[in-house]
């Protein structure tokens, strides 16, 4: 059953004629009607159903800026990284004693970084980690030994975009607070991550089919993106 505030938003906004999100923005954040500071949201539906095979989208943006978010980040590192990796910002910080206590279900934390010596260690807790999206990746940054800028881009405002078996992305791009120019500038920084996504992976025709934006609580428009993606 709606509540009496979702009742009073507009209704069958996702069947209106696409617009670009300079135009919508300011409905969106009209429409964040409750106490908190809702997020806005992006949803992707891309055309992973190729010929000769399926796209696979996993990757990170940092977010111009920034999302609004407090990040909590661990760091799996040898003794002698520890000291750099607490330097930089990260909150948790250990080795083995730390990978013991993940095994164990330990794991109050959003983003695990990991060097890449520990990671043979780590990779045994694929089953633990891998579910919740926190095992590290050197693709995407997380096994490295550059801690310092690992960590700050991991603080600043950094987003993982990956689609789901159906070909959804779901990804925020800040908060109602934000100013316009901050979302439109996140925005921008996604599209211009998945324009790459499309060249890397060789895609026929347009990566996506469709893309919406809408707030936490709020209803989603149906965006209108360039000739390029």
């Amino acid at each position: 059953m709606s509540s009496k505030r979702f009742k009073k938003l507009p209704e069958k906004t996702s069947q209106l004629t696409p617009v670009l999100i300079e135009k919508i923005l300011s409905e969106i954040k009209k429409n964040c009607t409750t106490k908190f500071d809702e997020s806005v949201d992006l949803s992707f539906q891309i055309n992973n159903k190729q010929k000769k095979n399926e796209i696979s989208i996993r990757t990170v943006v940092n977010l111009p800026g920034g999302t609004g978010k407090k990040v909590k980040v661990a760091v799996v590192c040898e003794d002698t990284k520890s000291s750099e990796a607490k330097t930089a910002g990260a909150d948790i910080v250990g080795g083995d004693d730390f990978i013991e206590k993940i095994k164990n279900g330990e794991m109050n934390f959003e983003k695990l970084i990991c060097t890449p010596s520990m990671m043979v260690k780590l990779s045994k807790l694929g089953k633990v980690l891998g579910p919740k999206g926190l095992m590290p990746n050197p693709k995407l940054g997380s096994v490295t030994e550059d801690l310092k800028t690992a960590i700050s881009n991991a603080k600043s405002g950094q987003a993982e975009i990956r689609n789901d078996k159906d070909g959804n992305i779901g990804v925020s791009i800040g908060k109602k607070s934000f100013n316009d120019e901050k979302l439109i500038k996140n925005f921008y920084a996604i599209i211009e991550t998945l324009e790459k996504e499309k060249m890397n992976n060789t895609v026929k025709g347009d990566l996506i089919k469709s893309a919406f934006i809408t707030s936490t609580m709020g209803v989603s428009y149906q965006l209108k993106l360039g000739k390029n993606i």
